[in-house]
């Protein structure tokens, strides 16, 4: 990893300088310049470790120009510019063997150690078990795959999870709505309970329950079957979508489990050691803005009987929260605790959660939760996945799952397809709002950048096998100088695709993928249309098909790691040159 490579060298040159201590090279990382005339690689770190060394950030980065070795192999030149930005150029004939390295990497190329096999839980999607899933729990899947594989592909260890919320009132209302739709498909009164779900899904549901047993279920009025088989059907849809549009969980953890193996109450008395929790009809830690809530917090007091109290206040939050109602019922934040305890029992050193805008207001509540339980302060990382407005056109669809009312998963698959879904979920940050617009992702154009970036790997193939039929194959052995511009430029993009997983990994921006394969594929598309393949003459054409074929792998690398299909053919690939 080029990355890796020129950390340790600079390290080595601050090192001779007498400028290195663990503090310094802690903050020392490097970044690929906006602008192609600054270098491959710039770092601003000798103004960040400028102050504290007692030297001007121009001395440091002059003391490292003198030590870098000059006979590095893969750094041809290291420049001091402005005020002490250090840009390094990579040598002609490393930039000339890159090809050949990244078809000699294969599909290992991007990936990296760089997170040390650090242990991370991604959890996303975990919606309620009440309904099929929809195009708002489509991104946050899209999303949570893409992190969990960037991760693994920059060398932490990460496993996704699914949270099953399956011990609320939400799961029992859902039971009895199953039981109204049954009693409709057998000719009885059908009423749905007062706020019961109306979707048709439920009439599909209860068309598959076997009669015998739901008569029985209904003679004997046993609400525990209405409810399990409502919720293990439920579940299994949930999963047949997911798993139809590529998303599997490494475990569906379901909140029931908790309760049964006494990590609920574990968890309280763990609280109550710590001496965080105290009983009380009013919370003694709150801000003055929170004041006004108070009363409204959820089981506070029955009369004079008091609740049991978290002092997350004092880690953060603007005031402290029932875990334990008046009445002996938890909360739903102390099982919410006891869930991200055993997530740390389970050696995972870190957590990633991925919810909705709708949650954003519980993120303090749960990480100060976590700190009084005595979780290390980065455990947890929260990152909201905002709200998908469908369009049809001008039109925005809406969506109410109670109703019945909205665009599914399942749906929007059958429409423009899981590649095309994924794509698109994962072109903008997942903080920014998305408008999905339908009717590009059915184009098979260049409007549709999924279409975009697979045309440009189908290409690649095309030339392939047009090759191998006037006895042309890539290039192999020493490696030819690169020499227009578009090549250089081409495969100094391919060069910095390690960069861009590692830094989606760390930044936890899978976002980061789709653009640099949108932006490789331009430069592509350019070497294509400007650097004739099977025009040119025999030894130039095995060159430039070693350059393609270098680019359809960085291209397939980079669509697996967002779940998206490579194709080798399409409508339009045959297009390439005759």
């Amino acid at each position: 990893m080029v990355w890796s490579e020129l950390r340790a060298a600079v390290a080595a040159a601050l090192d001779a300088a007498g400028f290195a201590t663990p503090e310094r090279l802690a903050r020392l990382d490097f970044a690929i310049p906006r602008d192609p005339s600054h270098g491959d690689w710039t770092t601003n770190f000798c103004m960040l470790v400028a102050k504290e060394a007692g030297q001007s950030p121009r001395a440091i980065a002059d003391a490292i120009v003198k030590h870098f070795p000059a006979d590095h192999p893969m750094i041809g030149a290291v420049e001091v510019a402005g005020a002490g930005f250090l840009n390094f150029r990579y040598r002609d004939s490393f930039t000339a063997s890159l090809p050949a390295r990244i078809l000699a990497a294969g599909e290992a190329f991007g990936r990296s150690d760089f997170g040390a096999g650090e242990k991370i839980i991604v959890e996303f999607v975990s919606a309620n078990p009440t309904g099929p899933m929809n195009i708002v729990s489509a991104r946050a899947a899209a999303v949570g795959a893409a992190i969990v594989s960037v991760l693994n592909a920059a060398g932490w260890q990460a496993a996704s999870e699914f949270y099953v919320n399956d011990a609320g009132n939400q799961v029992d209302l859902l039971g009895a709505s199953l039981k109204a739709r049954f009693r409709a498909r057998i000719g009885e009164d059908g009423t749905l309970p007062e706020g019961g779900y109306q979707g048709e899904y439920l009439a599909t549901l209860a068309a598959e329950l076997p009669e015998a047993e739901a008569r029985a279920a209904l003679a004997s009025d046993d609400a525990a079957w209405w409810r399990a088989q409502a919720l293990e059907r439920m579940i299994a849809w949930q999963q047949r979508d997911l798993a139809r549009y590529g998303v599997t969980f490494d475990r569906w953890f379901r909140e029931s489990e908790l309760h049964l193996s006494g990590a609920v109450d574990e968890t309280k008395r763990a609280l109550d050691q710590r001496g965080v929790t105290y009983l009380s009809v009013k919370p003694l830690g709150v801000s003055e803005a929170a004041q006004a809530r108070v009363d409204s917090e959820e089981g506070a007091s029955a009369g004079d009987a008091p609740a049991t109290w978290l002092k997350t206040h004092d880690q953060g939050d603007d005031m402290d929260r029932v875990i334990v109602r008046a009445d002996g019922r938890p909360t739903y934040l102390l099982p919410d605790i006891a869930y991200h305890r055993d997530k740390r029992d389970r050696g995972f050193r870190r957590a990633i959660n991925l919810w909705g805008p709708d949650h954003h207001a519980y993120v303090t509540t749960l990480t100060s939760a976590l700190k009084a339980l005595g979780l290390e302060d980065d455990f947890l990382k929260v990152q909201i996945v905002q709200y998908v407005k469908l369009m049809q056109g001008d039109e925005e669809v809406k969506m109410s799952k109670r109703l019945g009312q909205f665009e599914t998963l399942a749906d929007l698959v059958e429409e423009v397809g899981s590649d095309c879904a994924r794509f698109f979920f994962l072109q903008l940050s997942s903080n920014a709002h998305l408008k999905f617009d339908m009717e590009k992702a059915k184009e098979r154009s260049d409007k549709n950048p999924a279409f975009y970036v697979q045309y440009a790997h189908a290409r690649c193939c095309s030339l392939a096998r047009k090759g191998a039929e006037r006895g042309l194959t890539a290039e192999t052995g020493d490696s030819a100088p690169l020499t227009a511009a578009e090549e250089v430029a081409l495969v100094r993009k391919l060069s910095t695709f390690p960069e861009v997983v590692r830094g989606a990994a760390a930044a936890r921006e899978p976002h980061r993928v789709p653009t640099y394969l949108m932006e490789l594929s331009a430069e592509l598309h350019r070497y294509y249309h400007n650097c004739p393949v099977l025009k040119a003459e025999p030894a130039v054409a095995r060159h430039r098909l070693r350059v393609h074929d270098a680019a359809r792998q960085v291209l397939s690398n980079g669509l697996a790691l967002m779940g998206v299909s490579a194709p080798e053919r399409l409508d339009r690939e045959e297009e390439a040159e005759a």
